[in-house]
């Protein structure tokens, strides 16, 4: 096969230089030989840029024919398949077994001898929701696909089970389905994408749509689904032209109907520092959303300009939890063990706090950071959850406060395991990402994401159809939660809802299996 491949290249560029005129070469070797930035040019005219050709081909021919299934970052070849057949065709059904490396230590979930049977299960398969898959074959050369309507259970918690957020709040936030979209700015990402994923979240019900710290934009609300508003360190949506805190467009928001919480970002997974925003994404729109400038790069504060310790941070909740009545949490990234003791300490020794706490792993995603904070700062998010989930129970709170985890949690089986690392409920953005049609280009931070989702640019924007993705942000957080209901039935549970440590065990290289709850024990309140 490498014989061939390496044949159609040869055979390309041979084209390509019979397709060019003389004179070109000509003028190619003496600008080269006369340059002085690249040695290889100034050397070897011809053969370098050959050799340039070829590096800029190489991550596309890592992608698609190198590289196996299961070797690429930060997804794999298969982790983008699968995400995209069960939004196509709602299907997360293999044949002939797993691709996993059983010999590699890692996390497995517990069966029971006797699983739970579907009738038994705490779930709400009625009303029936419409939504569309794909039927028919895909050629190379001959696409036959199409649509058709079909209908399928919303695989949500029943009423009297759901998840309630800030219950002393004046407006609680009652939760009924485990995923929802992770913080994603309107910038970030383009109007079509948030579009989709509005669309396809508010028809599954139960789920929620997260702002990102770029503000409210209309395109989160237009699915008519709940939203998370998260109130990063530039304030944007909520500020002043002075750039100050104004809690008079905080209450215009909270005022909102589907508006159903604020989150303070102090920060996240993937650049533990403020946000960053390209200025070819602000255009006019943006700009007005955010109370920024246009066109011109945005780039946050570290930290927020409104408190500086536990103290003051509390009084900011306290206050923006009295102005708006809604229920207020915050994010952060644990760096080790003890990240969050200090919280947890306060919040047993003041009765105050936020109402929810979302944990963002250093595996998190961004369309902007820095390969120095990506590669190395903050704990994954299967450690974080963990720590954090002990230091709130140490200090007897971890009842007060429900628990969102994020960071590459795009499956079942990787969200059931967060579960029952002690999350409450699960974020996710790169598999919303991908089931709009992101194909891993890494071009987020240029404006010129090829299938248009992460740009603002019209031109680009113009291959993400609307109308189209939404049916897979629907099908795929459908497929989600109803693999997720598999799993605890296969656990012998009647709830994803009851995973605890013991039903999650680690295999190491010499295949000794230990509980994760005899690795990571509860801790005495």
């Amino acid at each position: 096969m490498f014989q061939d491949i390496g044949l159609i290249v040869i055979t390309s560029l041979v084209l390509i230089m019979i397709s060019v005129p003389p004179i070109l070469f000509l003028f190619w070797y003496i600008h080269d030989k006369r340059q002085s930035q690249h040695s290889v040019l100034r050397n070897f005219p011809l053969l370098g840029r050959v050799r340039y050709f070829l590096e800029m081909l190489g991550p596309e021919f890592r992608q698609y024919l190198f590289d196996s299934d299961d070797e690429g970052r930060p997804f794999s070849r298969i982790d983008f398949s699968n995400i995209v057949v069960q939004g196509k065709y709602l299907k997360t059904v293999i044949a002939f077994g797993s691709k996993r490396d059983f010999d590699q230590p890692g996390l497995y979930i517990r069966n029971s001898m006797f699983p739970k049977q579907k009738e038994e299960m705490k779930i709400e398969a009625m009303p029936k929701i419409k939504t569309r898959r794909y039927v028919g074959t895909e050629g190379l050369f001959s696409r036959n696909e199409h649509l058709e309507d079909v209908e399928v259970s919303p695989w949500t918690l029943p009423e009297e089970d759901a998840i309630v957020i800030g219950p002393q709040c004046k407006t609680p936030w009652r939760v009924r389905g485990p995923v929802g979209m992770s913080a994603m700015s309107y910038g970030a990402l383009g109007e079509n994408a948030i579009s989709s994923i509005s669309h396809g979240l508010g028809m599954a019900t139960g789920s929620w749509v997260h702002t990102g710290e770029g503000g409210l934009a209309p395109y989160h609300t237009i699915g008519g689904g709940d939203v998370i508003m998260q109130i990063g360190s530039g304030i944007f949506g909520v500020r002043n032209e002075d750039g100050t805190f104004s809690w008079e467009k905080f209450k215009e928001k909270a005022a909102h109907p589907q508006l159903r919480c604020f989150e303070i970002k102090l920060a996240q997974g993937a650049k533990i520092r403020g946000g960053h925003v390209e200025g070819s994404k602000v255009n006019e729109e943006i700009a007005e959303i955010r109370g920024v400038e246009p066109w011109k790069t945005v780039d946050s504060p570290n930290r927020h300009n409104q408190f500086h310790d536990l103290a003051s941070l509390f009084d900011f909740i306290d206050e923006m939890r009295l102005q708006g009545g809604k229920p207020i949490g915050m994010k952060i990234v644990m760096g080790g063990p003890d990240s969050a003791d200090e919280l947890a300490r306060y919040m047993s020794e003041t009765g105050r706090g936020p109402d929810y706490i979302t944990v963002d792993g250093g595996e998190g995603g961004s369309g902007a950071t820095y390969q120095e904070m990506a590669d190395s700062m903050g704990v994954p998010v299967r450690s974080g959850i963990i720590y954090c989930d002990d230091a709130l129970r140490r200090h007897g709170v971890r009842d007060r406060v429900k628990l969102f985890a994020s960071g590459k949690l795009f499956s079942p089986d990787k969200i059931a395991i967060a579960l029952a690392s002690g999350a409450d409920l699960v974020n996710i953005a790169r598999g919303m990402m991908i089931s709009v049609g992101c194909i891993g280009a890494q071009k987020c931070h240029t404006n010129k994401c090829p299938v248009g989702v992460a740009t603002t640019d019209p031109d680009h924007q113009k291959a993400l159809v609307v109308d189209e993705k939404k049916w897979r942000v629907l099908n795929y957080v459908i497929t989600l939660r109803n693999g997720l209901h598999t799993l605890a039935a296969a656990s012998g549970l009647d709830s994803y809802t009851k995973f605890k440590r013991d039903h999650i065990v680690y295999k190491d290289q010499h295949g000794k299996v230990t509980s994760l709850e005899t690795l990571f024990p509860y801790p005495d309140a």
